[in-house]
């Protein structure tokens, strides 16, 4: 994400597309630090921490939440990118569809017409796709919620004119870091941690489970390889597509991993 040092408070502009506000809130529940934030950007439009209202553009930074699941989503993403000098999506939703996604590999109209009585009036499209399907994006911060921590650090790089220092590596340095025992090595646990971007701290590891790759696959991601550990550890192919259809589904990597085992 290039940027330049602005020499006027720029203008924030925080947007919620098909999302449950989990990546809004932590923006929220950075408190003290929000309020330091105040003082450094004009808030200029956030549904989840003001009255909602027309957004009043333009903004020199968009934070963008949630994915592209109807044509008048598909439509606002456009306006908010015409709008909008930098774009940044926030949010397994809005990096890769999210867990609505999972109607990707399902008949969509088949589930709108079981689910609700008068499907006639529910206007949705067959896909939930990432912001990057449909507009340019300027940095993608991954987490099904992101996380607190790394938030901070992309809005101060941009403050400082600098680019963000979110390292491309996987949640295995994270266990390394904290001193979790692998739990594929200690206790045959099946795990995504090997494939699956860092940020969440390696929560999951920490308590014995395996990693359920809630921020999606790191760059390069060896998903082959390590659909072929899974099978040596006795996962049946129902059991490792369903570890690589979870959160962040329709990621590239992820979807194509699944797809092999359908």
């Amino acid at each position: 994400m290039a940027v330049e040092q602005q020499t006027a408070r720029p203008r924030l502009g925080v947007f919620k597309l098909t999302s449950c506000d989990g990546c809004q809130l932590t923006l929220l529940n950075c408190e003290d630090e929000l309020l330091l934030l105040a003082d450094k950007l004009d808030i200029v439009h956030f549904p989840e921490g003001a009255s909602p209202g027309q957004p009043q553009g333009p903004f020199d930074l968009a934070i963008v939440e949630g994915s592209i699941s109807t044509p008048e989503q598909a439509d606002e993403i456009r306006q908010i990118r015409r709008c909008s000098r930098l774009l940044v999506t926030v949010g397994a939703c809005a990096t890769s569809g999210g867990i609505q996604a999972l109607r990707n590999f399902a008949d969509h109209e088949a589930y709108r017409k079981a689910i609700y009585a008068r499907p006639e009036y529910i206007e949705s499209l067959a896909t939930s796709t990432a912001v990057a399907q449909h507009v340019k994006v300027d940095f993608e911060l991954r987490g099904c919620p992101i996380d607190k921590d790394q938030l901070l650090e992309l809005i101060s790089a941009y403050l400082r004119g600098r680019a963000p220092a979110i390292k491309n590596e996987s949640v295995c340095f994270e266990c390394k870091r904290r001193g979790t025992v692998c739990v594929v090595v200690a206790a045959d646990t099946p795990c995504l941690g090997p494939v699956t971007h860092a940020g969440c701290g390696a929560i999951c590891p920490a308590f014995g489970r395996g990693c359920y790759g809630c921020f999606g696959p790191r760059e390069a991601a060896a998903t082959q390889a390590l659909a072929a550990q899974m099978k040596t550890m006795g996962e049946s192919e129902q059991q490792i597509l369903r570890a690589f259809r979870l959160f962040t589904a329709a990621s590239p990597a992820f979807e194509q991993e699944s797809r092999r085992h359908e």
